[in-house]
């Protein structure tokens, strides 16, 4: 039985998720909302939220776990400075996973991650932009 044992593998050896998952989060400190498998979404969710509330506690120690989980100074600065006081009010749920279809060369399930106070930034299809510019 599988008690108390959530560690998603992920199909992946413990380095190499670890490495995965910081870079996830990296990546979602970065750009706000990243697209990956619904497997890694799920998996990633946890460890964004605990950067998060690192980021809340803004003391030198919090600022030491987190960057020794990501490993990059510019997201750790980006996480302190923008991402954290952005949720200063919420007790919890700083990420959102939106399920998309299927990954048309694999059929795997496909998520959007993002953060849940961020604005909502409408995407444009190509075809609307391209009959605004022959105008």
């Amino acid at each position: 039985m599988r008690h108390t044992k959530k560690t998603i593998k992920l199909g992946r050896k413990s380095e190499h998720r670890n490495l995965l998952l910081a870079n996830q989060v990296c990546s979602l400190i970065e750009h706000s909302r990243i697209r990956t498998t619904l497997a890694k979404a799920k998996a990633v969710r946890p460890f964004a939220e605990r950067m998060v509330t690192l980021g809340k506690r803004n003391d030198l120690h919090a600022r030491r776990l987190a960057f020794a989980f990501l490993r990059q100074k510019e997201a750790v600065r980006k996480l302190f400075a923008d991402v954290a006081p952005r949720s200063g009010s919420r007790q919890g749920g700083y990420v959102r996973i939106i399920k998309l279809g299927p990954r048309l060369s694999d059929s795997a399930p496909m998520a959007f991650v993002e953060w849940v106070d961020q604005p909502v930034v409408e995407e444009k299809p190509a075809l609307a932009e391209k009959e605004t510019a022959k105008k």
